[in-house]
Formats: structure tokens, sequence, C-alpha cells
């Protein structure tokens, strides 16, 4: 017998439901804020209005850019699960589990991004990744 995934509830995968992940985040209007303003200073569009830098070096910095970004993506089509805030979702998923594939040392959940575990989509390894960067207390994070 064969347990159905839901990417939207995280039902069927061995992650974090969105409950569980998405706990003790920054209500969404703040959260989106935040990356957007990661965002500009990534892109160099303007200097941040951060306390501090992203983070020490640039691969760890892009990194708390694409777990933030995929996380808030994440959540909000958990709240409106409509075909375009999914795909949103999956497409910030995907962009954060590549970077990882490149970047192994940098993951902390017990599955790593290429794992059948989050087969068909990647939106439970966010929130795996993102339940073990608020547990090690966002490094690299401003908040």
């Amino acid at each position: 017998m064969s347990t159905a995934v839901n990417p939207d509830t995280g039902d069927g995968f061995d992650a974090p439901t969105p409950a569980e992940a998405y706990a003790d985040a920054p209500d969404l209007r703040r959260e989106m804020h935040a990356v957007m303003e990661l965002g500009a200073i990534r892109d160099g569009r303007r200097e941040g209005v951060v306390a501090e830098p992203p983070a020490p070096d640039a691969a760890a910095a892009e990194r708390v850019y694409l777990l933030r970004r995929a996380a808030l993506m994440d959540r909000m089509a958990v709240e409106d699960p409509g075909p375009g805030a999914r795909g949103a979702a999956v497409r910030a998923a995907f962009d954060l589990a590549q970077f990882d594939r490149q970047h192994p040392a940098m993951t902390a959940g017990p599955h790593g991004p290429q794992s059948i575990e989050f087969d068909p989509s990647q939106r439970p390894y966010v929130r795996q990744e993102y339940a073990a960067w608020t547990a090690a207390g966002r490094p690299g994070s401003d908040s």
C-alpha cells in the first residue's frame, strides 16, 4: 500500500509539516519584506537596511536568501494553494535544492536535496532545511 503524498500539507513525507517547520517564522508580511530586502542586496540594487551583513561569505548569503525565499513561497502556497502560488513555491524550492546539490556541506537535514523522499516536490525539503536552520539559530541571518 502506498502513502499519498501532499506537498501542501506535508502528508507522506519524512519532513516537518508546514505548521512544524514555520512555527517560529516571522509573519508573512514581515518575511516578504525581509526576503525582498535580501534580494535587493543580493542583486546590488541598493544598500541594505540590515543591521549586519547577511553572512560572512557569498555562498552562505546566497543560501540564506534562497532558503528564506523558498520558505516564503511555500508558506504562501500553503495559505492559498492555487496553481500560481504552487508553481512559484516549486520553482523556489527547486532553486534551493539545485544550490544545495552544488554545496552539500551547507545542508542540515537528514535527507539531501537529491533524495527520492522529496520527489516530485522539493517543498518538503525546504521545510526540512528551514526547520534545521531555525533550530540552529538562523545562522547568516539578521533575524
